[in-house]
């Protein structure tokens, strides 16, 4: 496989090919990526996201519908604790555009989000300023699109955003990092015409405790998750449920949506979806039972 490399939305990509890429087939991933970035990033002053939390008014993107409509079900499952307006409640911890990482008192985000920003297929409104935090799911969506890009491209491929990965083809095994241990795995999962995502308190965290996994009703880290993964037919999908995972009503989305799961708690229990492909190295593991009416 030839292997591309590169930068960009903060993290490191590699997308991996049969025969290396052709520069047509890179400018246009560049391009689908540039414009996610100048739309949805919260770490830019020009992006359309930042203007709407200063300015509030309408977003126009193909990204805006499938986003936001999967952050209503996120925020219904979890009672409110997935939310996009977590985005002040992250600079008030010091994960602001200026990456500062001097954190203040927490921000509760606004628990009557749907209130202030409604959304069609191609645009998100904000009645009021309201700056939206995508990290949720974003990374997943971008990660389709880079897929859908190369299409045409032959043979198997495999495109991975930072550990958000969607497989076309052959099955790739994965081991599933230990969030407390960079050089071990707690299990391994093969990955076939699927995507796996996974979240862990460790990534992007800073000071005393600080993680940008956070419980927007309460503006705080949370406590009882260390990491979780999740296996599912679209990265979008994925990434999604590996940050409902973090809560309680996660599994029963994921159950829902048709998604396997592992997670890790901070004590080092492991539960995983009744059935999950993974092979899991823990002798704490166990799987949880499945949900019932």
């Amino acid at each position: 496989m030839a292997t591309w490399r590169f930068e960009a939305i903060g993290t490191h990509w590699e997308i991996e090919t049969g025969d290396p890429l052709p520069d047509a087939e890179r400018v246009e991933v560049s391009a689908v990526i540039a414009r996610f970035d100048r739309e949805w990033s919260r770490f830019r002053v020009d992006s359309e996201v930042m203007r709407l939390g200063r300015e509030g008014g309408t977003l126009v993107s193909a990204d805006a519908g499938p986003m936001l409509e999967a952050y209503g079900q996120l925020s219904r499952a979890t009672g409110g604790a997935v939310n996009p307006l977590v985005a002040d409640s992250l600079s008030a911890l010091g994960y602001d555009a200026g990456y500062s990482l001097v954190a203040g008192d927490p921000v509760r985000a606004p628990g009557d989000w749907q209130r202030h920003v409604t959304w069609t297929r191609g645009a998100a409104t904000a009645s009021v300023p309201a700056l939206l935090d995508v990290g949720a799911l974003g990374k997943g969506r971008l990660v389709d699109l880079v897929m859908g890009t190369l299409s045409t491209v032959p043979g198997d491929v495999v495109v991975d955003a930072g550990g958000d990965i969607r497989v076309r083809g052959a099955g790739v095994r994965i081991g599933l990092e230990h969030p407390y241990d960079a050089r071990k795995a707690i299990g391994v999962v093969e990955v076939k015409d699927q995507a796996l995502c996974a979240s862990a308190v460790n990534r992007r965290a800073w000071g005393s405790g600080l993680h940008h996994v956070l419980d927007a009703r309460t503006g705080l880290p949370v406590r009882t998750w260390a990491a979780t993964w999740a296996l599912a037919a679209e990265a979008m999908t994925a990434d999604a449920v590996a940050t409902a995972l973090f809560f309680d009503g996660g599994p029963e989305l994921a159950a829902g949506w048709g998604v396997e799961w592992v997670r890790m708690s901070t004590d080092g229990t492991v539960q995983r979806s009744p059935g999950c492909p993974a092979e899991l190295f823990l002798v704490t593991a166990k799987k949880r039972p499945a949900a019932t009416n």
